[in-house]
């Protein structure tokens, strides 16, 4: 019966700030993957603004007769190119999308430890309250 006497828990203050440094390496992850995604996002944005530019020059050159008409499967594979891009840049957005909820429910459980330990606290601070 002695042991169960001597059972000591942690200071609650404690307990948060190991929570709170817990969620602030979760939220730098967050953000460090949103900004890998922005980073990926960013350079296909450029690649696919450069190869759009270029089928559609080489298209014109073709029409105008000034580049062969073999030049067609070159077209062919810009094509096929900016269509990935497009899937790629949808794609990394909804990635985007969710790093951005997940971020986002983060700071409301943050948020609502802080409100549920202030609560706590003046609980403790009134007589015969828990």
């Amino acid at each position: 019966m002695a042991s169960i006497f001597g059972f000591r828990s942690r200071d609650p203050v404690r307990d948060r700030q190991t929570d709170l440094q817990r969620f602030d390496r979760l939220a730098k992850l967050f953000d460090q993957i949103a900004a890998e995604i922005e980073a990926e996002k960013a350079g296909l944005e450029g690649r696919y603004k450069s190869t759009a530019a270029n089928a559609a020059f080489l298209v014109e050159a073709m029409e105008n007769g000034s580049a062969s008409t073999s030049k067609g499967s070159d077209v062919s594979a810009m094509t096929n190119s900016i269509l990935n891009c497009e899937r790629r840049i949808s794609e990394l957005a909804r990635q985007k999308g969710l790093m951005k909820e997940l971020r986002h429910s983060l700071d409301a459980i943050v948020e609502d430890g802080a409100d549920r330990s202030a609560s706590q606290s003046a609980a403790r601070a009134i007589p015969g309250k828990l």
